[in-house]
């Protein structure tokens, strides 16, 4: 069944004012999202290789070089951070955030002097740093669904980064499971397709959001009403460039900051946006009360496969190159977004250095918003 899709878009920044991008979306592919649902528990692995009570095989060391093959490989830094595990800038050797703690960055204080050193010797040897703050939001949500995960030196190159919030609804298992497999599906994409004539990433990152979409349907048989909205970003080397492709379904974003103005580089796919509306009627659903079938508040998400045929995984997707005038990214889940502007964050953060202090701010500032919903937040310093 044909579902309605989006244009594509691409940009550079230089020489150009900040712009609102369109979307993205393949509407061949679009059929091919299923999905079903299991239970599956989180896995945790320190920010910098050295891992701690679990431990996951990477496959990253097999994956291509870059365009520019000068890039030396060094797959023993490519790692991957889970859940509710929080980056904190201490020394790469330190595992004191790992496995699952539930203390904000703020709550333990270090030397500013140690976080700056550490940002910075971050931002020389991988090109960019790395915080994440999170909340369940105890005041109004029982349990927390949201898991993220980020890797440092992606495909095991040097400057590559794999970045990704995934929020969870009717469960986590869905989002644990994205958490867990998307890097290892996107990077068997790239490893498979990445080296051919005219690759087109983009369209690379759409087949990963669907190949997932799909790998749910087996994986998590059970909880078939579960699913999750889900923002990723991969910043990569294409020659002299950085490149940053995003793919998005559903409600969480990622905001890139341009000269100080805030960019969006993903798609609310919500109940409420017209185009998606008349997209899930086009196929026999309807919307109530901005809820596809009176239920679920998002149009798009992987999961949801009792409602797969309104409910689809085809991401929006985008590609920006950028440089010094974009000093961080924010990703964060409908949590920050629901009580923040895309520029008020980008202003709340625009004199922080250290993005694990940048991203406990987001996580505070929502919070005394009083959002309602799971929160979290990572933001990424990039190298000027």
């Amino acid at each position: 069944m044909a579902h309605r899709g989006h244009p594509t878009s691409t940009r550079s920044f230089e020489g150009e004012d900040a712009m609102t991008p369109s979307a993205h979306q393949h509407p061949q592919a679009q059929a091919q999202a299923q999905a079903r649902i299991h239970s599956i528990s989180s896995t945790h692995l320190h920010p910098r290789g050295h891992s701690h009570a679990h431990h996951a095989s990477s496959d990253h060391s097999k994956l291509r070089l870059p365009h520019d093959s000068s890039v030396a490989l060094d797959t023993g830094l490519a790692t991957a951070i889970f859940s509710s595990v929080i980056e904190k800038c201490d020394s790469p050797d330190d595992t004191s955030s790992i496995e699952g703690s539930t203390q904000s960055a703020v709550d333990t204080p270090v030397d500013q002097g140690e976080n700056l050193q550490c940002v910075l010797k971050d931002l020389d040897e991988y090109e960019f740093a790395v915080g994440v703050a999170e909340d369940r939001n105890k005041r109004c949500r029982r349990t927390m669904e949201d898991t993220h995960a980020f890797i440092y030196n992606y495909e095991g190159i040097t400057g590559h980064g794999f970045f990704a919030i995934f929020d969870g609804h009717a469960g986590k298992s869905a989002a644990d499971w994205c958490g867990q497999h998307f890097h290892e599906v996107l990077g068997r994409i790239l490893e498979e397709r990445g080296s051919e004539q005219d690759v087109d990433v983009q369209e690379l990152v759409n087949d990963a959001f669907l190949a997932v979409d799909e790998q749910l349907a087996v994986a998590l048989q059970q909880g078939r009403a579960s699913g999750c909205t889900a923002i990723m970003a991969y910043i990569r080397k294409e020659g002299n460039d950085r490149v940053l492709y995003t793919g998005n379904v559903g409600d969480a974003r990622a905001v890139l900051c341009h000269k100080g103005k805030a960019v969006r580089l993903s798609y609310d796919h919500k109940g409420s946006d017209t185009t998606e509306a008349q997209r899930i009627l086009d196929v026999g659903g309807f919307v109530m009360n901005n809820r596809v079938n009176g239920v679920l508040a998002v149009t798009r998400a992987l999961g949801d496969s009792s409602m797969k045929e309104f409910v689809i995984g085809a991401p929006y997707t985008t590609r920006t190159e950028v440089g010094p005038d974009n000093p961080y990214l924010i990703l964060a889940c409908d949590g920050l977004w629901d009580v923040c502007t895309d520029q008020e964050a980008v202003d709340l953060i625009k004199d922080v250095v250290c993005p694990s202090k940048a991203s406990q701010i987001l996580l505070d500032h929502a919070l005394q918003k009083f959002s309602t919903d799971n929160i979290s937040v990572m933001v990424v310093r990039l190298r000027p």
